[in-house]
């Protein structure tokens, strides 16, 4: 039993113009000779010097993932958590003082990243302060935990307060988490929207 071949079809070479049967299906030139033409017209160098500039602006993105360092990803990381805690409370005063405010919002951690590395990126443990009483009043954590009690209650911020295992994040566990509060975020904004 013989099975017949299905005849390729003719193109017409983007060079030249003449209609030739390619030997393979990207193939857009007849000949060497049109394809040295086609590549010395302007508009291909345009498209091959963007194209090699997208490929090493991708190599580059690669190295430098490469050489970031594990504080690189945990701070990144916070960035984003941060970002999603700002907006997941912009309707809300700031947690400390209770006032709404034009200036710098931060998201004020109740019991502290430094000293508390396990609860840096619980969502229960951030929430939107304004930037005096972050920064100028270290949180303000009496009227922190007063409000604190009357948004969540007093369990979980007893459940806060108590005693933690410690918690060492890897670089896969950092980008996790970036992924997903950007993933929140981008929620956040098209349901905003």
């Amino acid at each position: 039993m013989r099975v017949a071949l299905k005849e390729v079809k003719q193109k017409t070479c983007k060079g030249c113009g003449t209609k030739f049967r390619p030997s393979l299906s990207t193939q857009k030139v007849c000949g060497v000779q049109c394809a040295l033409a086609l590549a010395k017209k302007p508009e291909n160098q345009a498209v091959a010097r963007k194209a090699i500039a997208q490929r090493e602006r991708r190599e580059i993105q690669v190295r430098k993932q490469k050489l970031k360092s594990r504080a690189d990803h945990l701070k990144e990381a916070q960035v984003v958590v941060n970002q999603y805690i700002r907006l997941r409370d912009a309707d809300l005063p700031c947690v400390s003082c209770g006032r709404f405010h034009d200036g710098q919002w931060h998201a004020g951690h109740f019991r502290s990243a430094g000293g508390h590395p396990e609860l840096r990126f619980e969502p229960l443990n951030i929430w939107r302060q304004c930037a005096p009483c972050n920064t100028h009043k270290s949180g303000d954590l009496v009227n922190y935990r007063a409000e604190l009690v009357r948004r969540i209650g007093a369990e979980k911020v007893e459940w806060l307060e108590g005693p933690h295992e410690a918690k060492r994040y890897t670089i896969d566990d950092l980008k996790a988490i970036k992924a997903e509060y950007q993933a929140k975020i981008k929620a956040l904004e098209e349901a905003a929207a």
